[in-house]
């Protein structure tokens, strides 16, 4: 429901295309949501081998559900999350997750901030991200 969150969603879906729309579940990017979203998906699709999460912490928790379902991650299911938080390199395996440039964000935030302050009009930016391959997937 967040501007990013709808945003990762649309580039989800234009990556896959035509899919089931029942393989998107929807939380709120805690732990508790990832492992209630990954068991909806597991009743859904008790075959799938792959899943992306919107958060790392929420990934840590659809690792947790897979592992109370018997599956191994990532001998049987390859689990990629977002944002490369320490949760990433805590999880067990450590998380495949895409970096966000905090750094850069704060700054461009502070910009459109002052921006706005002296009469601009709020703008739109979109900054790079990276794929950070660890041993979830």
């Amino acid at each position: 429901d967040t501007p990013g969150g709808i945003d990762r969603l649309a580039g989800f879906r234009d990556v896959l295309g035509e899919f089931d729309p029942r393989l998107v579940t929807h939380g709120d990017y805690t732990h508790s949501s990832g492992e209630a979203s990954m068991a909806r998906l597991l009743d859904l699709t008790p075959d799938l081998d792959a899943v992306f999460v919107a958060s790392d912490l929420m990934a840590a928790g659809a690792i947790e559900a897979l592992r109370h379902a018997g599956r191994r991650v990532p001998d049987d299911v390859a689990v990629g999350g977002f944002d490369d938080s320490r949760i990433a390199l805590t999880a067990r395996p450590r998380l495949t997750t895409v970096r966000q440039p905090f750094t850069r964000i704060s700054a461009e935030m502070v910009r459109l901030l002052f921006g706005q302050v002296e009469g601009d009009d709020p703008a739109a930016v979109i900054l790079p991200t990276d794929l950070v391959v660890r041993d979830s997937t």
